[in-house]
């Protein structure tokens, strides 16, 4: 493959990132957040609970706790008494009124996140009633597969199609849902046996519609933890070469000469979970030809013509690197998220 030369990269070369330069991301990300402590993907644009949970956790790992305490405020506040968040608002005003399951169950992840970090029990209390409206939500929409139907219209009516991806990160907020009702001496089961037919979805794959073309859907099963041990080891070689490009990061897509930061930083923390820390570490090397000089990460990079695209700087992205580089380095006591997911609890 012939690469454009160095130069055409700005940040090439840089090398892996330190982790005072990534409290520094922290604070981009605290200075994105809106006044309401919503994080959209950028300043200006919209917001998506998903990926606001992602930049909470980086901004609870950076130790950005003012900042991450707004974030979370702003979860209990903007969830509807059905337990779910519109797929998409901006600034107040909604402008796709449906939910996406995987977006609502993933504050799970962010409160036992936030408790793994901080130890802070009476936070995660106040989470708790957000936490188990969304999830007693999501379990409403399991299939009988084991999937989950992947989002609902502003009509009530569901896609009753489950996703490969969706699926994964589903399984794995139920997981961090039944530990933190551990923590809280709740009742888990009805999560239990939810998150053991998801996990028997993913490995199995039947009634899962896989985007094969995305890399999402060749490492989720992985990083999620739904998915580990040889199993794990076998779906992340058989396409290694298809998405992977060295020297720059991962693909989004197997037939676009496209890498992108967030999908980089993700197969990063699978490898973590599976024990290749060094492959891990030289994929968040490689991708800080993304980083700018005020700490944020642009989205991704056509490197056939050396081309920023789109032409954003995703807050999501600034996550992702900071949740890879904890993971990598066991900077703080949350840096096992994705590591330990499905292990026995205490």
């Amino acid at each position: 493959m012939s690469l454009p030369a160095e130069a055409d990269y700005p940040g090439r070369g840089q090398g892996y990132p330190s982790w005072p330069q990534l409290v520094a991301t922290g604070g981009y990300l605290a200075g994105v957040q809106q006044p309401d402590g919503s994080i959209p993907w950028e300043p200006g644009r919209h917001t998506d609970v998903w990926d606001h949970v992602e930049c909470a956790m980086a901004l609870t790992a950076t130790g950005h706790r003012e900042a991450a305490d707004a974030a979370f405020a702003w979860m209990a506040a903007a969830q509807r008494p059905d337990g779910t968040w519109p797929i998409e608002t901006v600034g107040a005003q909604v402008t796709d009124d449906g939910y996406d399951t995987n977006h609502c169950a993933y504050v799970a992840v962010g409160v036992w996140h936030h408790w793994l970090v901080t130890g802070d029990r009476a936070a995660a209390g106040a989470m708790l009633p957000v936490v188990t409206a969304a999830l007693d939500t999501v379990v409403a929409q399991q299939l009988p597969g084991g999937g989950f139907a992947w989002a609902v219209d502003a009509r009530g009516a569901a896609f009753d199609t489950g996703l490969l991806a969706g699926t994964s990160s589903i399984w794995h907020a139920l997981d961090c849902g039944i530990r933190l009702a551990h923590l809280l001496d709740q009742d888990a089961d009805r999560w239990v046996v939810a998150r053991d037919r998801a996990g028997a979805a993913v490995r199995s794959g039947e009634g899962l519609a896989a985007k094969r073309r995305w890399s999402m859907d060749w490492y989720y099963p992985v990083l999620t933890g739904a998915l580990r041990g040889p199993a794990g080891e076998r779906r992340i070689d058989a396409r290694w070469e298809d998405f992977v490009v060295p020297g720059l990061g991962a693909r989004c897509v197997d037939d676009r000469p496209w890498v992108t930061g967030a999908e980089t930083c993700e197969l990063a923390l699978a490898l973590d979970a599976l024990g290749r820390t060094d492959e891990a570490r030289r994929l968040v090397s490689a991708v800080q030809h993304l980083r700018e000089r005020d700490a944020s990460y642009h989205t991704g990079l056509v490197y056939a013509d050396a081309t920023r695209w789109p032409i954003e700087r995703s807050t999501w992205t600034a996550a992702a690197v900071v949740l890879a580089v904890d993971a990598i380095d066991r900077v703080t006591p949350g840096s096992g998220i994705f590591r330990d997911s499905g292990s026995p609890l205490s």
